[in-house]
């Protein structure tokens, strides 16, 4: 058993899965594997996610140290969004969940739909 921020463990690979939970994280880092993003780009990236879950999503990841918010100082304000040096470590896992993802639902062909979306 791990104790770690005051919760108990069986295993790291579940502070893993905690860090990277919640509906929109993955997508987030994974927009954020390709460079820095600026909070606007992100909501074009990522449609369906709300101002509000998107900034709390953002907010996470950044207390987590998965990424860094870069404010520059100017008028109006300018916001960019990048992967830390941990969150880069994270590239090559998000690289095998869609690789796996792909391999997956490639094993029910009659089952896959796919739409003109422009996201990963």
């Amino acid at each position: 058993m791990i104790t770690f921020r005051d919760k108990t463990y069986r295993c790291t690979s579940e502070i893993v899965l905690g860090l990277v939970s919640g509906k929109w994280k993955i997508s987030i880092l994974n927009q954020l594997t390709k460079g820095p993003v600026r909070f606007n780009q992100l909501q074009r990236l990522l449609p369906d996610a709300t101002q509000r879950m998107l900034t709390m999503q953002l907010r996470m990841l950044e207390s987590d140290g998965l990424i860094i918010r870069k404010v520059y100082p100017v008028s109006p304000p300018k916001v960019e969004y990048g992967l830390s040096e941990l969150g880069e470590q994270l590239a090559p896992l998000l690289t095998m969940l869609c690789d796996f993802g792909t391999t997956y639902i490639e094993s029910y062909p009659d089952e896959v739909s796919y739409t003109n979306h422009k996201n990963a």
